[in-house]
């Protein structure tokens, strides 16, 4: 195995997925700015996510509906009167 390829700066981080408002603290070493205090009464480093696990679709087996239907047909109406 290479030496030093692998950063040095592991430290414990809380991620906050502020799609459902969940927290999970986990070592990491993504850069970021932002401070947050855990439960432990210790103050981490924050990362912030658009969404995670707890709130992607594929994990929570919540779909969505897109309306494709309405799609095409606005699709089909904009570009038939072109022809």
């Amino acid at each position: 195995m290479k030496k030093d390829i692998h950063p040095g700066n592991y430290r414990l981080v809380v991620f906050k997925d502020f799609s459902c408002d969940e927290t999970f603290i986990t070592k990491s070493c993504a850069p970021t700015k932002d401070t947050i205090v855990w439960e432990d009464g210790k103050e981490y480093p924050l990362v912030k996510l658009e969404i995670s696990n707890m709130s992607h679709p594929f994990y929570t087996g919540k779909m969505t509906f897109v309306d494709t239907a309405g799609r095409i047909e606005k699709f089909k109406k904009k570009y038939s009167a072109k022809k």
